[in-house]
């Protein structure tokens, strides 16, 4: 029976399997080990090369329906190394016409507690810069590109959802922009510590049952294989702290956090048609009611706001997981891993969805932006240094009533050339507009 088999009997069977670039990883650092052990002379040529060649299938999915032991294992994941020597193992053995023992032979010089811990860093840079950053840059400009078409269109700024100085739609989404920007420069500054790895380490970071030499010509050949600079890490550090990946997970919680604030904002720009703020349009091509006839929602923005709840619950998982173990080995390697690719795949889908389908088709309704804005409360606010501030709140709470702004300024004696203001509002977006000038 095969170490997969047998685990199912003590390991969690939920179905949870390891994603694809883990086991690329994996396979990746076996075809590594075993050219660094042949050319060290530890391991016989041939065997050597049907492993190599094998591992390096497996990288590429051939064997995948073969990987088959569930994330919530042992801690180390010495579960999903002991299933890749096998599969690995089995298949060299095939090819070379004779026995390839999965432990002694795939396994030389290495241990879970090195090789596990360096495969999960290995796949998570990989999620981050293929996945997720070019979906965070993409939304970015698009942000800006439509900033840009926007950038005089006033509109009322509102917080606490009440009335306030008017903006443009324009610096609305620059900051949006601005924001998404900030968090992916994060990101990849977070992750460039992930090419920092502990392989040669093998049980306790000593490298105890490895050759000296195990190590440099590994990474040597595993970045060859990979395309990246890996660099040794302190492996005791590496594989007793997961909290570069911690950090990294961190770090996109609050892309996440920031991709919400964008969803939820438009979500409400878009309310209506016609009892809601109406100041965007977000083109729906899909029923939004089973039951209420020609009513369209904000389904992206919908669907994106959830996978970042899914994304901030995964972020806290992943910080419990780093924080267990004691002494020389984490305890939560395996789900730190798959996590934190979970959160990769979620993310940078949500991005690239709200980007396609929401920030690039989005109409702004620019009439319906100046009637609002010029029916704000807040207005009031510029005239506060030339009538007091106690004048202006009694003016304020007139508009609220439902008097007209340039009335209740008139009768306080404000003359009219300071009440023509209110005829252009976009003076009042200017930064640092002084009061003097109205």
């Amino acid at each position: 029976m095969s170490y997969a088999e047998s685990s199912r009997e003590y390991y969690l069977e939920t179905g949870t399997r390891f994603p694809r670039l883990i086991i690329w990883a994996m396979g990746l650092i076996k075809a590594s080990a075993a050219k660094a052990n042949s050319q060290l002379g530890l391991l016989d040529e041939r065997a050597a090369s049907c492993i190599y060649e094998e591992a390096l299938r497996l990288s590429q999915g051939a064997y995948d329906p073969e990987v088959t032991v569930d994330v919530f294992q042992t801690g180390s994941g010495t579960g999903l190394n002991m299933n890749v020597n096998e599969v690995i193992a089995l298949h060299a053995g095939e090819r070379c016409g004779a026995r390839v023992h999965p432990n002694d032979h795939v396994n030389m010089g290495q241990s879970s507690n090195d090789v596990v811990p360096t495969a999960i860093r290995l796949a998570a840079y990989r999620a981050i810069t293929e996945l997720v950053l070019p979906a965070a840059r993409g939304l970015a400009t698009s942000l800006r590109s439509r900033a840009s078409e926007y950038t005089g269109l006033v509109k009322p700024g509102r917080t606490h959802l009440r009335d306030a100085m008017p903006v443009t739609f324009g610096m609305e989404l620059e900051a949006y922009a601005d924001a998404i920007e900030g968090d992916a420069s994060a990101l990849e500054a977070a992750s460039a510590r992930l090419l920092e790895v502990p392989l040669g380490g093998t049980a306790v970071g000593t490298g105890v049952n490895s050759h000296p030499r195990f190590a440099e010509l590994a990474l040597g050949e595993l970045s060859s294989l990979t395309g990246l600079r890996l660099r040794q890490a302190n492996r005791m550090r590496a594989m007793r702290s997961l909290a570069d990946l911690a950090a990294v997970s961190g770090v996109m919680r609050s892309l996440a956090l920031d991709l919400h604030r964008l969803s939820q904002d438009l979500r409400l720009l878009n309310s209506g048609p016609n009892t809601g703020l109406g100041e965007i349009e977000v083109p729906e091509e899909i029923a939004g009611s089973s039951i209420m006839p020609g009513k369209k929602n904000p389904v992206t923005l919908e669907a994106a706001m959830q996978a970042v709840a899914q994304v901030v619950g995964l972020d806290a998982a992943v910080a419990w997981a780093s924080s267990l173990g004691e002494l020389e080995l984490n305890m939560g390697v395996p789900l730190v891993g798959y996590d934190v690719q979970l959160e990769a795949s979620l993310l940078s889908e949500a991005l690239r969805k709200v980007d396609a389908m929401v920030v690039r088709r989005l109409r702004a309704n620019a009439e319906r932006m100046r009637a609002l804005a010029e029916a704000s409360q807040a207005l009031v606010t510029v005239f506060s240094p030339i009538i007091g501030y106690d004048a202006a709140t009694s003016v304020a709470e007139e508009v609220s009533r439902g008097a007209r702004l340039e009335d209740a300024l008139r009768r306080r004696g404000v003359p009219e050339d300071k009440v023509a203001v209110l005829r252009d509002l976009s003076r009042l977006v200017r930064p640092g507009y002084p009061a003097k000038e109205v």
